[in-house]
């Protein structure tokens, strides 16, 4: 079902970025006592949530999953986007390990990607990660938040060194 949904996206945001969210939210999971159920739905959803809300509940609802289900299930996804504050540990999980995806260098990479796909110049992109990322996001988990400040302290040094040499 959510195959189709991630075909036709860019590198960064395709299924393989599902992937990693899911592999990098099993780890940080460990720590914590989650729905594995949840989680996964979740992860799969999360690149379609804003898009196919509908198609997610009924698609849940003809597999036969309560409603109260679907309600966690369609929070989680909401909950792991960069922007939101997820309720649930389930979407704590997964929206740190968006936010973490990659390592330190992923703000860096991702956005590179992304604007080159998106046409535009070395010096737009720049901007954009200065304006639409740095500092913009927080994770929610405690061990999550030193490793996210560790993200934004390395993008800021090397976007700092990349200006001066431009």
């Amino acid at each position: 079902m959510v195959a189709p949904y991630y075909q036709d996206k860019d590198i960064m945001h395709n299924f393989s970025h599902i992937e990693r969210i899911l592999n990098l939210a099993v780890d940080i999971g460990q720590a914590y006592q989650y729905d594995e159920e949840l989680l996964q739905l979740g992860a799969y959803f999360h690149g379609m949530i804003y898009v196919a809300e509908a198609e997610v509940v009924a698609f849940l609802t003809a597999e036969g999953m309560t409603a109260d289900r679907i309600k966690q299930v369609v929070q989680i996804a909401w909950g792991s986007q960069k922007e939101e504050t997820a309720e649930s540990i389930e979407g704590k999980i997964l929206h740190d390990a968006h936010l973490l995806e990659g390592g330190k260098t992923f703000f860096i990479v991702k956005s590179l990607v992304t604007g080159t796909a998106r046409g535009q110049t070395l010096e737009q992109t720049l901007t954009y990660i200065d304006q639409h990322v740095i500092g913009q996001f927080h994770c929610l988990l405690p061990a999550s938040q030193a490793i996210f400040e560790e993200k934004e302290t390395f993008t800021k040094a090397f976007l700092s060194d990349l200006r001066q040499h431009l």
